[in-house]
């Protein structure tokens, strides 16, 4: 069974393949020939994550999956949200996110976040699924740790004393929001692939 992961990173396709049994093959965009940029338009990280999938599906005609994530804070309205990449400006620049968020809670007390990755596979007869995974935590009030990244040196997750950016690559994805919602659908993909 052969999988589109709409992806252009080949490492990001190969880290998914490792969760895979052997019947089941990932391949990225770039081996099929796929340059297109797809207009992530969507108002909702759900619906960027299947503009993505579907984008790919209607033109190679292969099951397919697209991964689309967020960072979500409880005291901005859930900013910056579908946003998160650009929040500061269309260079998407991570320290000009991480600047402007900061400044946009100072004086508030909640801190509270979530991250959100959400996965949309479209299967062989055009089906939707969609697979949701989420790590709470809470805004540090200035960055902290090397590793990561994004917003990983301003996330500190429930539980933990450190931000995403202060762990191990390992660590962070035992319990991070990616970890999660690839959980659901490498379950999927097993349970449907016999």
């Amino acid at each position: 069974m052969k999988i589109c992961f709409a992806t252009h990173n080949a490492d990001k396709a190969r880290e998914v393949q490792e969760m895979l049994p052997a019947n089941i093959e990932i391949l990225d965009l770039k081996s099929l020939g796929f340059h297109e940029e797809i207009e992530e338009n969507g108002t909702t990280i759900r619906e960027n994550a299947l503009i993505k999938a579907k984008a790919v599906f209607d033109k190679l005609n292969i099951p397919c999956f697209a991964d689309d994530t967020g960072l979500e804070v409880f005291s901005l309205n859930g900013e910056p949200g579908v946003f998160s990449a650009r929040y500061a400006g269309s260079q998407k620049d991570p320290e000009a996110n991480m600047a402007r968020l900061l400044g946009n809670l100072e004086g508030k007390t909640d801190r509270t976040a979530q991250f959100k990755t959400v996965i949309a596979y479209i299967g062989n007869d055009g089906t939707e699924h969609v697979f949701e995974g989420i790590a709470t935590g809470h805004i540090l009030e200035k960055k902290r740790g090397q590793q990561g990244f994004g917003y990983d040196p301003v996330f500190q997750p429930t539980g933990f004393g450190q931000s995403f950016a202060e762990m191990s690559t390992q660590e962070k994805n035992r319990i991070s929001h990616r970890a999660k919602a690839f959980e659901k659908l490498v379950s999927y993909l097993k349970s449907h692939s016999q």
